[in-house]
Order: C-alpha cells, then sequence, then structure tokens
C-alpha cells in the first residue's frame, strides 16, 4: 500500500526544448506512472513513441491526445490488459525533434586520394555543410537512440560525417572530372553526392534536405607547382621573358648606390663602358631572330662611337657622354667618370 501510494500519477505529458542540439529525449518516468485519460501533447516538429516491455507500441506526430483505450490500440494489444486501461499504467514515452538541423559541417580529416587525368594521383581535401531531419522516429530508435534518455546532433553527426566523406571519395573517383574542371562543377558535384547520400540517411529514419560542397583544394605544395604552371604560361616566350628583365634591370642598377655609380671610375680608366653596355644592350633588346630592318638605330638615338675608337681619353669621354645623353648612366656617374679621367689625362 505504501508502495503504491508514493508513486506518482502523470496527467499531462509534453516536451518543452529548451535549446537546440537535442534529437531524442526520454520522458522521465521513474516511479511515475501515467493516468487513464491523461492528455499528450506533441508539438509541430515533434513526434513521440511510446515503449512498452521494451517494445515500440505506438507513434504520435504532432497533435494533442487523450491516453485511453482508443487511443492506444497498439498498446492494448500488447499489453492485453483486462482492465481497458482504466487504472495507470506504465511505460516510457520518447519525444523526438524533426525540426531541421541546418548548417551541419562536413570536411576530410584527411586528404583523399584520387586518380586524375591531367596530375595522374592527387589528394584532395573537401569542406561544405549539408541539412536533415528525422522522419521515422520508429526506425531512429531502433537503429541510433535506443534507450539512451537523451540523443544529440553531436553524438549522430560523427556517423553522419564518416558516411559523407566515402560517399564524397567513391563519387568523385567515379566522376572522371579534372581537379581543374571541379571547380566550375561544385552544384553539380553536390547534387551527385546527395543523391548517393539519400540511402544511406534513411536506412536511420533521417531524410537529407540539403547538401552543399563549399571548396575542394589540393595540398599546399601541389598547389603551388600549379601556380608555378600558371605563372609560365603567363609568361609565354621563356627566352623573351628573360631578355626583357634583364633590360628592366639594368636601369635599376644605374641608381642603385652600389651599382654603376660605384663601377664608374674604374670602367672609365679601364675597359669602356660604351662598349660593355653597347654588347649588353644588343643581346639583351634584340630578339633572337629579329629582322635586318630592326637592327637600325632610331633617328632620334644618341651616337655611340664605335668600340675600336680607341682608348684615348677623348674616345672615353665621348662615350661617356653618349652614356649620359641615352639615359644609361646618372648625372653623377658622368662627372665621377669624367674626373677620373681628366685627372689621368692631367697627370
Amino acid at each position: 500500500m505504501f508502495s503504491f501510494i508514493s508513486k506518482q500519477f502523470i496527467d499531462i505529458l509534453e516536451w518543452q526544448e529548451e535549446g537546440d542540439g537535442v534529437l531524442a529525449w526520454r520522458y522521465p518516468m521513474q516511479d511515475n506512472e501515467i493516468q487513464y485519460g491523461a492528455s499528450l501533447t506533441v508539438r509541430e516538429s515533434q513526434m513521440a513513441v511510446f515503449i512498452n516491455e521494451g517494445k515500440i507500441a505506438d507513434v504520435f506526430g504532432p497533435g494533442m491526445y487523450k491516453l485511453t483505450t482508443q487511443t492506444l490500440p497498439v498498446l492494448t494489444y500488447l499489453q492485453h490488459w483486462d482492465k481497458l486501461f482504466e487504472s495507470p499504467f506504465k511505460s516510457d514515452l520518447v519525444f523526438f525533434s524533426t525540426r531541421l538541423q541546418l548548417g551541419r559541417k562536413w570536411g576530410t580529416p584527411q586528404p583523399v586520394t584520387l586518380r586524375d587525368k591531367d596530375f595522374g594521383m592527387v589528394r584532395l581535401r573537401a569542406f561544405g555543410i549539408y541539412s536533415y531531419r528525422i522522419t521515422d522516429p520508429k526506425l531512429f530508435y531502433g537503429e541510433v537512440s535506443g534507450t539512451r534518455d537523451s540523443y544529440t546532433v553531436d553524438d549522430l553527426e560523427q556517423q553522419l560525417r564518416n558516411q559523407v566523406v566515402a560517399t564524397m571519395a567513391s563519387t568523385l573517383g567515379g566522376s572522371a572530372v579534372p581537379f581543374l574542371d571541379m571547380a566550375a562543377n561544385q552544384g553539380l558535384m553536390a547534387d551527385t553526392i546527395k543523391t548517393a547520400l539519400l540511402p544511406v540517411f534513411a536506412r536511420y529514419g533521417v531524410a537529407l534536405d540539403s547538401f552543399a560542397v563549399e571548396n575542394i583544394s589540393l595540398p599546399e605544395e601541389l598547389q603551388k607547382a600549379i601556380d608555378k604552371r600558371i605563372a609560365m604560361g603567363m609568361a609565354g616566350d621563356l627566352g623573351q621573358y628573360t631578355r626583357y628583365q634583364a633590360a628592366e634591370a639594368i636601369p635599376l642598377a644605374a641608381q642603385n648606390e652600389g651599382g654603376l655609380a660605384g663601377i664608374g671610375a674604374g670602367l672609365a680608366a679601364g675597359v669602356g663602358v660604351g662598349q660593355i653596355m653597347t654588347q649588353a644592350m644588343q643581346q639583351t633588346l634584340q630578339p633572337a631572330a629579329a629582322a635586318p630592318a630592326a637592327d637600325a638605330p632610331a633617328a632620334d638615338a644618341p651616337a655611340v662611337p664605335p668600340a675600336d675608337a680607341g682608348d684615348s681619353p677623348q674616345a672615353k669621354l665621348a662615350q661617356l657622354k653618349a652614356l649620359l645623353d641615352g639615359g644609361l648612366i646618372t648625372q653623377t656617374d658622368y662627372d665621377t667618370a669624367k674626373a677620373d679621367v681628366l685627372k689621368k689625362l692631367v697627370g
């Protein structure tokens, strides 16, 4: 008698979700019994499952129910109560959230190795988002959540992410789409992966609502190799590109404190600056197979004395003046070299 009196009779059963992330929640019924005619409230985005003696007895969608013989026919059949529920009864009740679980992230923790027709074997990384909802609580209870008091999104998604990565690898491997074309086909690729995942999710009583591939990338070292290949393609004729770089370096060296200004006097006293610079300009600025007309000097170009004009001071001064007029050396270079030539001439 004392044990019976100590029990509480439940007359209202409901789940007021206090936050996100819980997929299944067992109504606390320890030492409690459900009053005959009790009210069961299942809200929109919820479903409820009665468990009797370890077996699923009934599934309730959104609505309000009076728990009587008429509303629990399956439970009546399993229990064979001769009192037709006209007394409190003991059973388990599990609520399930059927809301969309949005913005769930997936990604490849390790690169996935695939065969690519452009690069041979490549290792890809990918990530994106997906959303899902519980559609079959009976199947979800039997396959996933079981007898736990609560089952959360985090509990489920480790398994789901593994399924996503495995399906993605097999789908990309069989698609034969080169990596360079994948960026333009991410939408189509996501639809293909989603189609392959639908039966995988349905096995757990879960419906996959949306699936998106946000990024597919290569390991850093392979991406650098591709960047170099792109740069080479943009450069075009590497020989012409090299000559262009050499020509650009000459005025930069003249402006440098340690460039032509530092060696002007020595060049003037020794080897003719004009001869060296003329040969350098001919090698860097003229194309390898230029037409004869391209070798003709421009009409307004300053005259440069020939390399064999002699080593006289007058010839050296003329060479320096031609380099100055042509913009190949600065005024400081010219003054320094000129002073050195004149000093040797007077001395």
